[in-house]
């Protein structure tokens, strides 16, 4: 064997090693990135039109709660408390200890004689609901489409716990680009 080919054979190794090393490092980066930092989600429902809008693809923010909590009017993806197997979007209306009520569609906190501001519904919702006072730890969530969306008003558990929540609706990337508010 000459010095040459024996050259080859090194280069020939060296080659394939670091496209593997390469290939290992990108699949171990993603798995981290998409299990720690961001949810790429795509949305089946029209429950958060016309915010989010059915077949919408974005990106939530895992990180976005490691040194604060969720704040009312955040869109959250959270485990469904009925069926922690599905995962859930919807808005933060009510916060932990805060006492909710909906009176022809208008929701009311702690009593307040004045509704919620909430320039993001898609129609004029009705219906009545509560009072119900959210538990420590929990939150009250409900879609933006209300009068089309099956949120806390109709489930068995009414709220979401700090712990079901996985993060932060953050960037709609598909079919338009434009941050989520």
């Amino acid at each position: 064997m000459t010095k040459k080919s024996k050259k080859k054979k090194t280069s020939w190794k060296s080659e394939v090693s670091s496209w593997i090393v390469c290939i290992v490092i990108t699949l171990l980066l993603t798995w981290l990135i998409t299990n720690f930092v961001i949810i790429n989600a795509n949305i089946p429902s029209g429950s958060m039109e016309n915010t989010i809008m059915t077949n919408d693809k974005l990106i939530a923010l895992r990180t976005a709660y490691w040194f604060h909590d969720p704040e009312r009017g955040d869109i959250i993806i959270f485990e469904y408390p009925d069926d922690e197997q599905e995962w859930y979007i919807k808005r933060v209306i009510a916060l932990p200890g805060e006492t909710i009520e909906i009176k022809d569609g208008k929701v009311y906190i702690n009593g307040s004689d004045t509704p919620l501001n909430e320039p993001y519904l898609k129609e004029k919702p009705v219906g009545d609901f509560g009072p119900y006072t959210v538990p420590k730890d929990s939150y009250f969530v409900m879609g933006d489409n209300r009068n089309s969306s099956n949120d806390a008003r109709d489930w068995y558990t009414h709220y979401v716990t700090r712990d079901e929540i996985l993060g932060k609706a953050w960037f709609r990337y598909h079919p338009s680009f434009g941050w989520i508010e």
